[in-house]
């Protein structure tokens, strides 16, 4: 690729970001949204769903899929260095796409807790 001052700004931004994702604060606080945000997102999903009942069993098995497809994406890799035999720290967007899930799984719980009561 050319380096343009485009690209030499989206790489120098892209590197700065990293740089301030290294905290673990602020990792924490991003995965915790996320969480939150899977939550949200499924309490949404559940109520719209819900209220139309035209489309249940497309969205459930939609579902299923992207939450199959994360855990796969999550727990199928071992996150070791091959070379050096340690643990490399996962990725933030692997933890983030997981803690969504996870706070997605929850919240569908939740619900079908409170439906069936």
């Amino acid at each position: 690729m050319q380096r343009t001052r485009l690209t030499l700004l989206l790489n120098d931004l892209g590197d700065q970001l990293s740089l301030w994702l290294i905290n673990p604060w602020r990792r924490i606080s991003l995965v915790v949204i996320s969480l939150l945000s899977g939550y949200f997102f499924a309490i949404a999903i559940s109520a719209v769903s819900g209220q139309i009942g035209a489309q249940d069993i497309v969205i459930a098995v939609f579902l299923v899929v992207a939450s199959e497809f994360i855990n796969w994406l999550v727990y199928s890799r071992p996150w070791r260095d091959p070379d050096l035999l340690r643990k490399v720290p996962k990725p933030l967007w692997i933890d983030c796409l997981n803690s969504f899930k996870l706070g997605a799984v929850y919240a569908f719980a939740v619900e079908a807790f409170k439906l069936g009561s």
